[in-house]
């Protein structure tokens, strides 16, 4: 049982620039941005601000921290694997990714709704 972000709906429009094309429940991640979208993440293709679904490969800009029953570290790292070989990504950053992403909420409540711009990560709201 582990802590990861998964896509939700909760709480877009919030923000002008939201949106959510993601299956709500997947598990996502941060995908590298775009030149564009590092000199103004609302003006570029919104990858500065998004988190991308491991298995729709569509995008959000909300993910909601989540404690999965039954989910490993082992089974999250190769859920990112075999998304990152879809996309044509190198799998083999799996390990590396997961962790980081595992680090990045640890702290973090289940239900809390996060967004992201560029760098940072950030809790826009707690839900029950």
């Amino acid at each position: 049982m582990i802590k990861v972000l998964v896509a939700t709906a909760a709480t877009q429009g919030a923000r002008d620039s939201d949106y959510h094309w993601c299956v709500d429940g997947e598990l996502v991640w941060i995908a590298p941005m775009c030149a564009d979208d590092w000199l103004d993440p609302d003006r570029g293709c919104g990858c500065g601000r998004a988190f991308a679904g491991l298995n729709s490969h569509r995008a959000t800009t909300t993910a909601m921290v989540r404690t999965l029953e039954g989910l490993s570290r082992d089974d999250y790292v190769e859920a990112i694997r075999s998304s990152l070989d879809a996309q044509g990504y190198d799998g083999g950053l799996a390990p590396e990714i997961a962790d980081s992403l595992l680090e990045l909420i640890h702290d973090l409540p289940d239900g809390a709704v996060v967004e992201h711009r560029l760098e940072y990560v950030q809790v826009r709201e707690r839900t029950p």
